[in-house]
């Protein structure tokens, strides 16, 4: 008798997910149902297996999403995270249980009585960031804590960048996950954190001017800019008495002063229309933003406004996009700024086919043991094989398909809406992601932070 798993969409992040399953799926006896906008995209090495079956599949098709949801044993959503909701009810209503990656919305949090009602497991946060970042977090902050630590300082980093040997271009970045993602980083109200107890936000128009840098053994120096609520995990993680919360994105060094000139520009603005946006070329696009001018040029007027010198090695970053192109097109019909950019940005930075991708993730744990301040750093790298294997579909799709399976055989059966922070889900997960090369390295440096010789705030 086979039990079926249900995956819900099928993008960049499911190689992995999909992968680990098939393997899985004689000894487990699975059924892997691929539900799909579009299946003629999914790879046949999937398709074709004789333990999965895909469906053409229009999550807004409310007969056809509750027919697929009702024969299921569990539902694995890899949709857009708006669309959860729709299925999460209709998990309820069959009662099934229900794995995401995406964060908790509110929607969601509102069916956690529902869901330990009917003891049905919904995880959600459970890829990469969110998801390894809790995991490994919460490994480290436990083991301080059962040994009589008080933590005092947390901070975490994650990055989806190119690796070294793909590194190709003067922005040392590519494309490894949604575009939209990147090009909408950090907006939507300011950066909170708070750092030595005191309450710290940068608004986004200053965000990228205010990074960190980290060293990773072996591969360099990065840098890292705030994300939007990094104290939304104080509760969960149990760090209400924490003097230090950061959290953040990383990439390599310059990269961010260089994308604060489109903030600048304002570029990455996706609140109004361009009316004239289809056909629009590179270089119109570059203009819109610039003062008018009857003599002075596109490239010109540009430097004028960023303030950018001669010898400013933003100049040839802006060049390699070819933005001053008066040939190259957007089709993009009535779109705003920050689609028009991601387009050209997408035009230069896809991953080739031989391409690969890497993840980097860095936790710093400030804490005082025994009446002496001290502090743990771990890091952990991953490579990917190709541009369908990339490490970003292995970091996000590894942790969804290991927790499904655990639920789905009772290992994981805390009922209710819930992130991955309890070690009944994070032990067996982290254990099984060793054997897969993910694993964080830890080193013990000097503790940075509160120093009474040097009162800042």
């Amino acid at each position: 008798m086979s039990r079926t798993i249900l995956v819900l969409g099928a993008g960049k992040s499911t190689s992995y997910l999909l992968d680990y399953l098939l393997k899985k799926s004689e000894e487990e006896k699975l059924l892997l149902t691929i539900g799909d906008l579009h299946p003629e995209n999914i790879p046949t090495q999937f398709s074709s297996h004789p333990n999965c079956q895909v469906i053409a599949l229009d999550i807004l098709n409310d007969e056809n999403r509750k027919r697929a949801i009702a024969s299921a044993s569990i539902v694995v959503s890899m949709l857009p995270p708006k669309l959860h909701i729709k299925i999460a009810e209709d998990c309820i209503h069959f009662k099934k249980h229900l794995v995401t990656a995406s964060y908790v919305s509110n929607e969601i949090e509102a069916l956690d009585k529902e869901a330990k009602k009917h003891g049905l497991v919904f995880m959600n946060e459970i890829g990469l960031d969110p998801g390894i970042d809790h995991m490994s977090a919460m490994e480290v902050i436990d083991r301080i804590r059962e040994k009589g630590g008080k933590m005092l300082l947390f901070e975490s980093f994650t990055g989806g960048l190119v690796a070294p040997e793909s590194d190709s271009n003067l922005w040392n970045y590519k494309f490894t996950w949604n575009p939209r993602n990147v090009v909408m980083a950090g907006q939507g109200g300011a950066a909170k954190f708070i750092q030595e107890g005191t309450y710290k936000y940068i608004p986004y128009q200053k965000l990228f001017r205010r990074t960190e840098f980290l060293d990773v053994q072996g591969y360099g120096t990065f840098e890292a800019y705030a994300n939007r609520d990094s104290l939304k995990y104080r509760e969960a993680y149990g760090l209400q008495n924490a003097l230090t919360l950061y959290r953040g994105t990383m990439r390599r060094v310059g990269f961010s002063k260089a994308w604060h000139m489109f903030v600048i520009l304002g570029m990455t603005d996706d609140t109004y229309i361009v009316e004239n946006s289809e056909g629009m070329s590179y270089r119109e696009y570059v203009n819109l933003f610039l003062p008018y001018s009857p003599t002075d040029s596109v490239e010109l007027k540009l430097r004028h406004y960023l303030k950018i010198d001669q010898d400013d090695i933003r100049w040839g970053k802006l060049l390699e996009l070819n933005i001053f192109d008066s040939s190259k097109k957007i089709p993009l019909k009535r779109a705003t700024p920050a689609q028009m950019l991601q387009y050209i940005l997408e035009d230069s930075w896809t991953l080739q086919e031989d391409e690969k991708d890497m993840i980097v993730m860095y936790h710093k744990f400030g804490f005082e043991m025994h009446g002496r301040k001290q502090q743990i750093d771990a890091n952990m790298v991953v490579l990917g094989e190709n541009r369908t294997f990339t490490a970003m579909s292995k970091t996000v799709g590894l942790p969804v398909a290991m927790a499904t399976l655990q639920i789905l055989n009772g290992k994981i059966n805390t009922p209710g809406v819930q992130i991955p922070i309890s070690a009944e889900v994070y032990q067996p997960i982290l254990s099984e992601l060793k054997t897969y090369g993910m694993a964080f390295r830890e080193y013990e440096v000097p503790y940075l932070g509160y120093n009474p010789d040097n009162v800042g705030g």
